[in-house]
C-alpha cells in the first residue's frame, strides 16, 4: 500500500495539502473511502481513510495505528561526488532503497559536472524530491536527507571519526583492504561511505581523505563505475551490519 509522510503529528483527522494532495487527487485519482499508510514526523504510522477533497486539501481519518519495520540498525551516510544528472538521480534513489539515512553531494576535482549557486540549489531540491518519492515507494519508515552540494575539503573538516563512526572511501588504487574486512573489524554503528566522481580521486584528494581519518578500501579486482560502486558499497554495508542479510 502506498505510503505518505506527514509533516506533523498524527491525529484522529488530518489534512494533506501541497504536492502530496495534488498527487493523491490528480495522479492517483483517489476517492473517498480509499486508504493510505501515513507516517508522521515521530515515525509513527497509521492506516488512514480519505474522507473529503477540496481544491487544495485531502481530509483523512485514522482507522488504525500500525507497527512498521524499523529502519536499518546502521546509520549510513553516502558522500557521493557529483555525477552526471541521470546517474546522480539513480544513486539518490538507490541509496533510499538500500537504507541510507543521508546523502551528501560533493564536488571533487575530477567531477564532470559543475553547477553555479542557483543550479546547486535547484539540483539539491530535485534530489530531495526524488529521495522522498523513493521512500514512499519502497516502504521506508523515515525520509532520507539530501544535503546541499558541498566541496570535498570543507566536508572533510567535519567530525568524521570517533569510535561510533567508520569512514570508508572506495579508491581504485587500493588493492589490499576490502569493505567487508573493515566492517568486520569495527563495532561502529555509523558508517560514512565516500564515492568518487567518474574521473576518480586525485592522489592529493586521496591523501587528504586519509589525513582526516578515511580508510581506503577496494571494491574488488574490477574497476566499477561510480554509480555501481555506490550501490555495491551500500549493499555490502547493509549485508554486514544492517538488515539486508535478513
Amino acid at each position: 500500500m502506498r505510503r505518505l509522510f506527514y509533516r506533523g503529528k498524527l491525529e484522529e483527522t488530518i489534512e494533506i495539502t501541497g504536492a502530496d494532495a495534488h498527487h493523491l487527487m490528480h495522479v492517483m485519482r483517489a476517492r473517498a473511502g480509499d486508504e493510505i499508510v501515513v507516517v508522521d514526523d515521530a515515525n509513527r504510522a497509521a492506516l488512514m481513510e480519505m474522507t473529503a477533497f477540496s481544491e487544495e486539501a485531502v481530509s483523512l481519518r485514522l482507522k488504525e495505528c500500525m507497527e512498521l519495520p524499523q529502519e536499518s540498525p546502521v546509520d549510513i551516510t553516502l558522500a557521493q561526488c557529483l555525477l552526471k544528472a541521470d546517474k546522480m538521480e539513480f544513486v539518490v534513489q538507490k541509496a533510499v532503497e538500500l537504507g541510507a539515512r543521508h546523502v551528501v553531494p560533493l564536488v571533487a576535482r575530477n567531477c564532470v559536472v559543475r553547477y553555479d549557486a542557483k543550479k546547486r540549489e535547484e539540483r539539491q531540491k530535485r534530489w530531495q524530491r526524488i529521495a522522498d518519492e523513493a521512500a514512499k515507494q519502497c516502504g521506508r519508515r523515515a525520509l532520507m536527507e539530501v544535503s546541499p552540494i558541498e566541496e570535498l575539503h570543507p566536508f572533510l573538516s567535519h567530525d568524521m571519526g570517533g569510535e561510533e563512526r567508520l569512514f570508508l572511501f572506495c579508491y581504485e588504487n587500493e588493492t589490499v583492504k576490502s569493505v567487508k574486512e573493515c566492517l568486520r573489524q569495527s563495532d561502529a554503528s555509523r558508517v560514512t561511505l565516500l564515492i568518487g566522481p567518474e574521473g576518480g580521486f586525485t592522489p592529493e584528494e586521496a591523501a587528504a581523505v586519509e589525513a582526516h581519518g578515511g580508510i581506503s578500501v577496494t571494491m574488488g579486482s574490477r574497476i566499477l563505475r561510480a554509480e555501481t560502486a555506490a550501490v555495491a558499497a551500500l549493499s555490502v554495508v547493509q549485508y554486514e551490519k544492517g538488515d539486508l542479510g535478513g
